[in-house]
């Protein structure tokens, strides 16, 4: 009877979010315990084995023994050697007997999800003996990209909570962080030869309070930033685990932090920094040059379009940033950048005039171009939000957009790569609820509609669609200041896009997504994370 019954617990546990390709439960049970190995050949699967047997360790007290080899009771890990490269590396299979347990990748990140399948398969509750069910398991992702970001500009967060934000990505099987690492409220990325991007831009002399335009200022100083080490630490960290780590250098908007440190970016460096009396403070109030932004917003004072200087500048910046991502694209943003001081700048009228350009449209698109000309010269394909599209497409730019799907479907009817983040649906600073429970960005997205989306649009033709990579979840921090409103905020919502990235189209069901999520929350509380509650 108790065999039976842990039989019965074992199988209502194949529950796993995204939803795999094909799932067959078979008869019987496997247990793991203290004494089950871990047996795999080489590097890249020991970083599957690693993240398991911490996964073990943190949540269940114990953890495998690693070993070459084993007859019964273990968790073999394997990797399929090609010699014609496999169609997706991210495919795995994941079969459960009730003597073992074998993953089998096409790579090793196929490797590493199964090990996250198996995850799943794991009781929510703490205990020395994990039954799970005999099961058999084929999945592969429906898109490649499967992104989630955070802003770090307005709030910053440690490098440890960066690392658990990491880990929430690799448990949903999704692969990338798209990392903001600067905004007008804080510049976090050191970059040696310009040290007052940290020492300065890093920091801001207070922050309004409430929401914009606030109740006020607080007063306090307030900021942080990363060193080299720190990132290469994290971008080494999001590797193991098969993610792909983006880092976005704002240009040439949302520059007040950098024109903070370095006046000389301006169009106009001897104008002080407009701050609202009602938002800036006391501090603020006595500097009489640039300052750090200590409210949210859209703001005039962007790099100069008709200084070289400006585009020295931003080339050395993204030579050190080359060199701590390894990743092919890095991400210049590109969005709401005004051009009300490019107007009445002599150097960006005569920018214009040079280069035979109509309008201010027109210099952005000269300013996008020319970097990602430079980018490219590298070995790397430039990002932009939507906006890169006004000015004239980059010859090899790739398009997020955010400002619904228009962008998405212009650039992609233009032969470009897109990655889809509407606003209607993954921006997770939205609220949850209709009547906010918490201080929010605005607007109201709910996990039901953000489960709804579906990243290629209807209006595409099936080689336009092609040029869609995949979807993204964004996270803007100007009223996240804690780790805790940053998990509430994402979850459920994380787990919903995850299966909107993996899962066939045709196999996704609102009903049937809702009843599995029902164990994903208990697996939250096993986490001890923080989540909005359905």
């Amino acid at each position: 009877m108790l065999l039976t019954g842990m039989a019965i617990t074992a199988a209502s546990q194949v529950s796993i979010i995204p939803l795999p390709v094909k799932t067959t439960l078979q008869k019987g049970t496997f247990i793991i315990n203290k004494t089950t190995t871990i047996v795999f050949s080489d590097e890249g699967e020991q970083h599957a084995a690693e993240f398991f047997n911490n996964y073990l360790r943190q949540y269940y007290g114990f953890s495998l023994p690693f070993g070459n080899s084993a007859s019964s009771n273990f968790i073999r890990l394997s990797t399929r050697k090609f010699i014609q490269a496999p169609k997706s590396t991210e495919r795995y299979t994941l079969d459960v007997t009730p003597h073992s347990v074998t993953i089998e990748g096409d790579g090793y990140a196929g490797t590493f999800y199964g090990m996250q399948s198996l995850i799943q398969l794991l009781p929510v509750t703490k205990t020395s003996s994990l039954v799970i069910p005999a099961v058999t398991i084929d999945d592969y992702p429906a898109f490649s990209y499967r992104g989630l970001h955070l802003d770090v500009g307005r709030h910053f967060f440690p490098v440890e909570y960066i690392k658990k934000y990491i880990d929430y990505i690799a448990l949903h099987k999704m692969n990338t962080f798209h990392w903001h690492l600067t905004e007008d409220q804080g510049w976090r990325i050191e970059i040696k030869k310009y040290p007052e991007l940290t020492s300065t831009g890093a920091w801001r002399n207070g922050t309004i309070i409430g929401h914009y335009p606030g109740k006020g200022n607080d007063n306090k100083k307030y900021g942080g930033y990363y060193t080299q080490e720190a990132i290469k630490e994290v971008v080494d960290y999001a590797a193991a685990r098969y993610i792909n780590v983006i880092p976005e250098i704002e240009m040439p908007g949302h520059s007040s932090a950098a024109i903070a440190a370095y006046p000389w970016l301006s169009c106009f460096p001897d104008e002080p920094t407009k701050i609202p009396a009602s938002m800036i403070s006391e501090a603020g109030k006595s500097v009489k040059g640039k300052l750090v932004q200590e409210t949210w917003g859209v703001f005039d004072d962007i790099f100069c379009a008709g200084n070289d200087s400006v585009f020295l500048f931003l080339q050395e910046v993204i030579d050190e940033v080359l060199s701590l991502f390894p990743s092919r694209y890095i991400h210049v943003g590109g969005d709401e950048s005004p051009t009300k001081n490019w107007k009445r700048c002599p150097k960006c009228q005569q920018r214009m005039k040079d280069n035979n350009l109509k309008d201010e449209h027109a210099l952005q698109g000269y300013f996008i171009q020319r970097m990602e000309k430079y980018i490219n010269s590298k070995g790397r394909t430039l990002i932009g939000w939507d906006e890169i599209l006004e000015g004239g497409l980059a010859p090899n730019a790739i398009v997020m957009s955010w400002r619904g799907e228009r962008g998405g479907i212009e650039a992609a009817k233009q032969d470009h790569d897109v990655i889809m983040t509407p606003g209607t649906h993954v921006y997770f600073d939205h609220a949850q609820t209709k009547i906010k429970d918490s201080l929010t960005f605005g607007g109201f997205t709910s996990l039901q509609k953000t489960y709804s989306y579906q990243p290629i649009p209807k209006v595409l033709t099936a080689q336009q669609a092609k040029h869609v990579l995949g979807a993204q979840g964004n996270v803007w921090t100007e009223y996240m200041n804690n780790t805790r409103k940053i998990e509430y905020m994402i979850f459920p919502r994380l787990t919903a896009l995850s299966e909107v990235l993996w899962s066939p189209k045709e196999k996704r069901n609102l009903i049937t997504f809702e009843k599995r999520l029902q164990l994903q929350v208990r697996r939250y509380r096993l986490w001890g994370t923080n989540y909005f509650k359905l």
